[in-house]
This record gives structure tokens, sequence and C-alpha cells, in this order.
């Protein structure tokens, strides 16, 4: 594919002199073309109001407005171009005041041919090296975004933040996360299916290397088809995948519907694993995602249908009613099980218990409602780490067999208890674990700490790190972190001559202009003006000198 040529634009009241510059310079070679000219720089301006130029050759005495007016017009409006003055005048007035404005050269007329060639040869050399520079940096940016917003992604699913317009850790992101509107299509393992028997069985690092790879490959397919989204693993094997697009685009359910069959295809492809995905009928925008994925879960967990794709939306039918009151009851004792709060474990579980009572519909009914709330309960332990392998494995014994409700009830009732103890024990544990945490991330605030890092330093699955954290300090990961960068930059622009970019780095942000946002968001001024101001502040108090 041929490079397009940039664009130069001759400005000078001399038509003679435009003429030969047409016909000597050798533009082709350069890479240019010459797109127009203009006698003066009011014309040159109105040609830059509709038309685009890379460089611009320019006389300096023009009528009507000169070549340095011109230039300095051109800085004000912030017209990304470069400037070459030609002028027959050996003045230093003029030399500085076009240095002054960023012209890139200033070449005497009568014009050397030669020489202005090579001058050109060398500006666009270096206006295509800064311009691939900042193509990369905004690349780079761009990876920040992303990454920012999916961990601020996953606390919103999970329901751990609170989105607000003063909310720290939008800034930076806000416009990729709050006007978009998003398709949310959640991906999940058959657990009971043939394929997953060896699943079970698999080590802790087995599954997150499978894990791992599952989430690269869904990003690898949304990237090729040039789709904005967010791939975020919820659970052991469970993802949900957001589909970002405009608040004002169309919303085409089947083109949904076809974005999550082509998914399930190439997992099936490249994974031995069975997957079934469940797709949210409507758009949500991000105050909406974590209802809507908790809807199609809960509705994936419930379905008795054999589709791989299954739609969902917000209202609940009444035939699935006492299902998904019996599904509220098991998030309760999952809730208590995790503070190792026993009396409320033993409150849910009689509610359960009362429920199946109730319930109307013959025994395979009720079964299948306990079955449902069993698989729910034991991947949630295990995801938290109060499961025993042999309790789990007991519980897939009875699962998989065809054992009574009365068994069934008796097997996650013992698995409670099991979990209800080990988590008691561990909220000691867990206190250390994040003291631990807590220590390690204010060690490294210099550099990109992840959630995730931060969880595999305390032995921790990420969900369960994540609760764990904002249960214990009341702000999440990624608050707590953020909030102890801004305070130690503040600190650095007070105590310290670093310059903003230095202290950018040392609190962890490559990136001056990402930096700079989030700073804005927390203290209301840019860290310039912060330290400005804190100046000021200093000097007015300061006693004046005998």
């Amino acid at each position: 594919m041929m490079q397009s040529h940039s664009k130069v634009l001759l400005v000078d009241d001399e038509q003679h002199i435009t003429r030969n510059l047409e016909k000597v310079i050798p533009w082709e070679m350069l890479g240019l073309t010459v797109a127009g000219t203009a006698k003066n720089g009011v014309e040159a301006l109105d040609y830059l109001a509709q038309q685009t130029a890379d460089l611009i050759l320019c006389d300096i005495r023009m009528p009507v407005m000169d070549g340095l007016e011109l230039v300095r017009r051109i800085r004000e409006q912030g017209i990304d171009l470069d400037v070459i003055m030609l002028s027959g005048y050996q003045d230093f007035t003029y030399t500085r005041a076009a240095i002054q404005f960023g012209v890139k050269d200033y070449v005497l007329k009568p014009i050397p041919y030669d020489e202005l060639t090579g001058v050109i040869a060398r500006v666009m050399s270096e206006q295509r090296t800064r311009r691939r520079k900042a193509k990369e940096e905004e690349r780079k940016i761009g990876q920040m975004i992303d990454l920012a917003s999916e961990k601020i992604l996953y606390d919103v699913l999970m329901d751990y933040t609170e989105i607000s317009p003063n909310n720290l850790l939008l800034a930076g992101v806000e416009q990729q996360l709050r006007e978009p509107q998003y398709t949310v299509i959640v991906l999940d393992l058959d657990v009971e299916s043939e394929s997953a028997h060896d699943w079970r069985d698999w080590t802790v690092k087995e599954r997150k290397s499978w894990n791992s790879s599952l989430c690269g490959v869904l990003r690898h397919t949304l990237q090729a088809a040039g789709q904005p989204h967010a791939v975020i693993q919820t659970r052991d094997g469970e993802w949900c995948v957001l589909i970002q697009s405009e608040s004002g685009q169309t919303h085409e359910p089947e083109l949904a519907s076809r974005w999550a069959q082509q998914l399930l295809g190439v997992i099936k492809n490249e994974k031995s694993l069975k997957l079934r995905a469940g797709l949210f009928t409507n758009r949500v925008a991000l105050t909406g995602l974590s209802d809507a994925y908790k809807t199609v879960q809960r509705g994936m967990q419930l379905s008795v249908s054999a589709d791989q794709l299954t739609c969902y939306s917000g209202e609940l039918s009444g035939a699935v009613e006492p299902e998904h009151v019996m599904w509220e009851t098991a998030e309760r004792l999952i809730s208590g099980l995790k503070r190792g709060d026993a009396d409320d474990v033993d409150a849910e579980l009689a509610r359960l218990a009362e429920q199946l009572q109730q319930a109307i519909g013959g025994t395979t009914r009720l079964r299948a409602m306990l079955h449902f709330v069993a698989v729910h309960l034991m991947r949630e332990l295990k995801e938290a780490g109060l499961l025993p392998r042999e309790q789990e494995e007991s519980l897939w014994r009875k699962l998989d067999g065809r054992f009574g409700i009365k068994d069934l009830f008796a097997a996650i009732r013992q698995a409670t208890s099991v979990g209800v103890a080990r988590s008691t024990d561990k909220r000691k544990h867990s206190a250390r674990q994040m003291s631990e945490a807590k220590s390690y991330v204010d060690r490294n605030l210099f550099r990109d700490i992840s959630v995730e890092e931060a969880a595999s330093h305390v032995g921790l699955s990420t969900s369960h790190f994540s609760l764990l954290f904002k249960q214990t300090f009341g702000e999440t990961f990624i608050e707590y972190v953020t909030r102890q960068r801004m305070e130690k930059a503040k600190a650095l622009l007070v105590e310290s001559n670093w310059s903003v970019s230095q202290i950018a780095k040392e609190v962890g942000y490559a990136e001056r202009r990402y930096f700079t946002k989030v700073f804005m968001k927390y203290t209301g001024q840019n860290p310039t003006e912060y330290r400005s101001a804190l100046q000021e502040g200093a000097d007015h108090v300061r006693e004046p000198e005998e």
C-alpha cells in the first residue's frame, strides 16, 4: 500500500516565485504535493480553514497580512504544520520573531533551490518522526486506558464501586466509560458437561493458565474485528464480554447474537471444553452493567435450555420466580459464608429449607432448583478458597448421581459448615493478607501494579482478593492505589523541584497526559497550577525581610 503524500502550501505575493517553487523543487521525491498557493496571510488562513497542509513555505513581507502574523495565527489556532520562512531581509529582528513562533527554518532570497530542497527534506523527516512518536504515544495511552477501563469495569460488574460524576477513577477514561452503551455477553463453562469432568481435576495452576489463554482468544477475536470491547474474567470458568457502541448508534440484537455465536465458535475450534453464552437483550450504560451481568448469570445457571446461546432481559417471568427467590437466598448464604457469619449462614439455610417445602412442583423440579443452587454455591465457595478439595468432590458425586433432595440438601449443609469454619479461620489470616497487600502496594506505587499481581502476591484469586480489599479498607484496590499515588504526587510537587513528567513516573504513570487528567480529577487543578498555588501561598505568608 503506497503512503499518501504530505501537502505543502506556498504563500508569497510574488507569483513568479510560487511558480518557480512549484517547478524547481522535486516535490515528488520529497514525498510532498503542492496543494495550493496564496498571495498573503489572509488567503493562506482561508485555505487552512477548508483544507489541511503539512508544510508552509511563506514569505515574511506581504500585503494585507505578513508572514509573521500568519504564523502567529496558525499557532494560536493550534494547526499542526511546519513553516519555513523565505525572506529578502537579513534582519535579526525577523529571525528572532520567526524562532519565537516556532518557524523551522529561515531561507534568504534569492532562493538557493538546492539548499532549500535540503531544508525541506530535513524538516519533513523531523515531522514524520515526531508524528510517528506521537502516534505511538497515543497507542500507549490507549493501552493504558484499556487496562484502566477493564480494572474499573471489573469493580463495576461486581458492584464494588459507586458510579458517580465525582468518581476519581473515571478521570481520563470518562469518555470511554460514560457515553457508550454496552452489549453484555456472559460466557460460562458448562461445568456439568462430559467435557468438563477433566477440568474438575485440574490444578489451580492449570486452570489459571487455561483461563488466561481463553481470555486471550476472546480479545484477539474482537480486536481483529475492530470492535471496542473489554473481556473480564468474573470467576473461574466464567467471562463477561462487554462490546462497546456509541449511545446514538442503532441497537441491533441480531448483530449482538452473531458476536456471541462467533465467540462460541472460536472457542469451540481452539479449546476442547464446552461453553455456553448468555446475552442481555438491551444495551446498557455503565450504571446498569452490574444488574445486567447478574441477570444473565442467574438466568444461565437456572436455565434448563440445551441451547448454547440464550437471551435474557431484565424482566422475571412467573414461571421461574420461585427459582429466583431461592437464588437470592443462595446469594445471601454465600455472602454470609464469605464474611464468616455463622448466624446468617444458619438463618439462610433454614430459609432455603422452608422455600423447598413451600415450592410448588414435583420432586424433579425441586431437585433441579436445589441442584442449581448447589452448583452456584460450590463455584463461589471454591473461588473464595472456602471449599476443600474433598468437599468439592463429595458435592460433585451427589450432583452427578441420582441422590434425593434430602441427601443433596445435607451435602449443601455440610459444605457450608466447612465453609463457614474455614471463613472464620481465614478472617484472621485475611487481615494479615490485606495488611501485606497494602504494604506491597505502597512499596510499588512507582510502577503499574495490577490487582492480579497483588492478589497473587498474597495467594488469593483476583475476585476474592478484590472483595476482601473492599471489605477491609472501604474502597476498591484501584481506588486505593490511585488515591495513594495522588497523595504522593501532591507531596512531591510541594517538596521537590522535579518536573511533572518525573513525578508522574515516580508515582506509576508512564504518560504525563494521563497522570495530569487523573490529578485534575483528584485536586481540581493540573499539577503545575497546584504547585504554583502552593508556592504563591507560601510567599504570601512568608515574613518580610528586614
